[in-house]
């Protein structure tokens, strides 16, 4: 079997917020919008990635990200450009600063946030 397409499905209470939060605030393109039986948007978010953690590589990610563990069985990770400029287009949408930008280990400047609707997100620029 060879995979196509990987998309992740949201289930969220205020569509409209949402929509303005991964549209606006984290500048992902919107595709289709799905009108009949209620509503649905598609947005493109460039090249998809799955990553499988075991709880122990989980909660070092988070302790590197955000000092803690704070995030449950999904968390979204974005890379951008600036993610700095990314931070602070997000927070104007209504996401929460969990941990600002730091160095990892592997070499990314990462910082954390929280969706509207309580989604953990990192936000990562590769760095050079």
């Amino acid at each position: 079997m060879t995979v196509i397409e990987f998309r992740v499905a949201l289930t969220v209470e205020d569509f409209d917020r949402l929509i303005a939060f991964y549209r606006d605030g984290l500048g992902l393109e919107p595709g289709d919008l799905w009108t009949e039986n209620g509503r649905g948007q598609i947005f493109s978010a460039g090249r998809a990635t799955l990553e499988v953690l075991d709880p122990e590589h989980a909660a070092a990610v988070d302790r590197f990200e955000a000092g803690q563990r704070v995030a449950g069985q999904i968390r979204f990770a974005f890379e951008v450009p600036d993610v700095a400029a990314a931070v602070e287009r997000a927070l104007q949408y209504g996401a929460a600063l969990v941990h600002e930008p730091v160095l990892t280990p592997w070499n990314h400047l990462n910082a954390r946030v929280q969706s509207p609707d309580g989604l953990q997100i990192t936000l990562f620029q590769v760095m050079p």
